[in-house]
């Protein structure tokens, strides 16, 4: 806690609360009853350079919040019926009890769950459950470049465009990284035709035919020229190739081998108290 609110603090400590406290290791800063808020409780409330006043009536402000939401705590406490007490009791217990557990269970994961995902292991949950994986929108490799119109040696930068010649697009590059406010590889990762599309000055109207039939698109408006080399593609509605969803299959496999663990602990925990007599069922 910063000087400016320690030296507040105090003044207010000395100014208000001359009542006995609960704890005399530490520093009381208010009562509300007989509950003490202390110094250590008040979080870093001061930003940096802010006038004395102002620290003043920021430090005053939260101890009244924290005063009224005592007293209104009180107040709900001696009128609420035992019946809602207990209830509330019970939701206590049970929310202390999972987060216990979960807890428990996370480190036991961090401890000793085998995190380890071969490149086997999810080719095949791929191959076994390709039905699972089907495309909801379509997608395509593709180079896309966005070009102001002013570019110099712009045919010279269509035609390596166009190209899938290693030589011409590292040439292509070269332009690019001086002339284009973007260009996007996308040879190597399958990306969605929204993420593109979206970068048009035209709406393409039918996706599917617009994929099935170009293989180079080229688009202006006042401003910019657009190239699109389309390396590859697959439609919404086929099977999405494994690369695709690659990362997703690493989550499930991993999600399902944390349930599986889970329930190996949970299991193995209650046969252990099984065979100390440790669980019993009374019939009454």
């Amino acid at each position: 806690m910063n000087r400016i609110l320690f030296y507040i603090i105090i003044t207010i400590l000395t100014v208000s609360c001359s009542s006995s406290r609960s704890d005399p290791k530490r520093v009381a800063v208010a009562r509300a009853g007989d509950t003490f808020l202390y110094l250590d409780q008040i979080p870093q409330l001061i930003p940096p350079a802010t006038p004395s006043a102002d620290s003043t009536a920021i430090i005053h402000n939260y101890i009244n919040k924290w005063a009224k939401k005592e007293f209104l705590f009180r107040k709900a406490e001696e009128n609420l019926s035992p019946d809602l007490k207990n209830e509330i009791d019970n939701q206590l217990e049970e929310t202390r009890s999972n987060l216990v557990i979960y807890q428990y269970q996370r480190q036991m994961i961090l401890e000793r769950m085998d995190t380890t995902l071969t490149e086997a292991e999810l080719e095949n949950y791929y191959s076994e459950n390709q039905k699972s994986f089907m495309l909801s929108s379509n997608i395509l490799k593709a180079l896309f470049i966005k070009l102001p119109v002013e570019t110099p040696n712009i045919d010279r930068i269509r035609h390596l465009s166009r190209s899938n010649e290693q030589n011409d697009l590292q040439e292509l590059e070269s332009y690019c990284y001086q002339f284009a406010d973007k260009f996007d590889d996308f040879n190597e990762e399958w990306v969605s035709f929204d993420r593109l599309s979206v970068e048009l000055p035209q709406d393409i109207s039918n996706e599917e035919s617009f994929l099935r039939r170009t293989t180079f698109y080229e688009a202006n408006d006042s401003t910019y020229l657009y190239f699109i080399n389309i390396r590859d593609y697959r439609l919404r509605s086929s099977t999405a190739p494994f690369e695709y969803v690659r990362d997703d299959i690493k989550r499930i496999i991993w999600n399902n081998r944390r349930l599986e663990f889970i329930q190996s602990l949970e299991n193995g925990i209650y046969n252990d108290a099984l065979k100390v007599n440790g669980f019993t069922i009374f019939n009454n």
